[in-house]
């Protein structure tokens, strides 16, 4: 689906022009075309790839779909993918994994969004308050996206801190173990998720910058290396993260561990204090015919009182060392 087709001449919007008219302007020299697709068919991508030149293997990746970020130079034209990550408004506990293809050329820019719900039309709006900027050509656009790309991750971090902040708020809770380490591993995934595509787009971002950059990217080094640094800090923010969460399951694991220690402890303490007067009763119901005490009127009382005090004293010698 066509999103937006316009054409920018100086940093400043000329006018949204229908797709059969941008070979008009791909071909001058001062002005370039920016086209978003969302979902596109596989007819819309060919057409749009025909009308730009696109590179085949990179129009045959949008339409196979993609499982890493990766940033690819074509003679003068880049091909970069980025992850979007973002929660699902349908199901708010899981993350929503998409794509961002962008293509970049001198005279163009074409970007194909899949399964992402929140759109890029603020980057647009942003960019077209920025002739300045803008001025800087097919680059900065890509610069712009790039930069929302990772700004989006900083608010899934967070909350994902504040999710392992509610499980450890409830981790010594002995009914909850089970469901915190269902909890906790499934943060882990979220966290290796979000992970994998912040250090797969800062070895992308890497290229953009210092030393030989693609030609589209010609002076846009200090941005790009700002992209960077924030995706540095993503990349310690979610190391911390994992860290605090393996400790997080070791100290769960070591509640469940512990509570079945206690429930240990109870049952041999119960199991000692059922014991006492099962040997009592044992030893004085094998009928044998010469055992002492056995015709003595006080052996019956005497047998009860002695199991009781027993085990009341058990009982309390059990409470004391804090088996029971």
């Amino acid at each position: 689906m066509l999103i937006n087709c316009a054409v920018y001449k100086n940093g400043r919007k000329v006018a949204d022009i229908p797709v059969k008219d941008i070979s008009k302007y791909v071909s001058s020299s001062d002005c370039f075309v920016w086209v978003a697709l969302f979902e596109p068919s596989p007819e819309d991508l060919d057409a749009l790839a025909t009308e730009f030149s696109l590179h085949p293997l990179a129009v045959e990746d949008t339409k196979a779909g993609f499982d890493t970020p990766r940033l690819e130079e074509y003679d003068d034209s880049l091909f970069a993918v980025m992850q979007t990550i973002e929660y699902a408004t349908s199901e708010e506990d899981e993350l929503r994994v998409g794509e961002l293809a962008v293509f970049v050329g001198t005279d163009y820019v074409l970007t194909v969004r899949l399964n992402t719900e929140k759109g890029f039309a603020e980057v647009r709006a942003r960019t077209e308050r920025e002739p300045e900027l803008l001025r800087l050509g097919p680059g900065y656009v890509l610069y712009a996206l790039m930069d929302t790309v990772v700004d989006r991750y900083f608010p899934v971090l967070t909350a994902l801190e504040r999710e392992l902040e509610s499980i450890e708020d409830r981790i010594f809770t002995k009914s909850a173990a089970r469901l915190n380490i269902e909890a906790l591993y499934a943060l882990k995934r979220k966290l290796v998720t979000l992970k994998h595509g912040v250090e797969s787009l800062s070895q992308a971002t890497g290229r953009l910058f210092g030393g030989r950059v693609p030609k589209v990217c010609t002076g846009l080094g200090d941005y790009f290396r700002d992209i960077a640094e924030h995706l540095q800090r993503l990349e310690r923010s979610i190391g911390g993260l994992l860290d605090m969460l393996a400790t997080a399951i070791q100290v769960n694991l070591g509640m469940i561990n512990l509570n079945a220690t206690e429930v240990t402890k109870k049952l041999a303490a119960w199991g000692a204090i059922i014991a006492v007067p099962t040997m009592i009763g044992g030893v004085y119901g094998m009928n044998f015919e010469n055992m002492p005490e056995l015709k003595w009127t006080f052996g019956y009382p005497l047998a009860l009182g002695a199991m009781l005090f027993i085990d009341v004293a058990l009982y309390f010698w059990f409470r004391r060392i804090e088996w029971l």
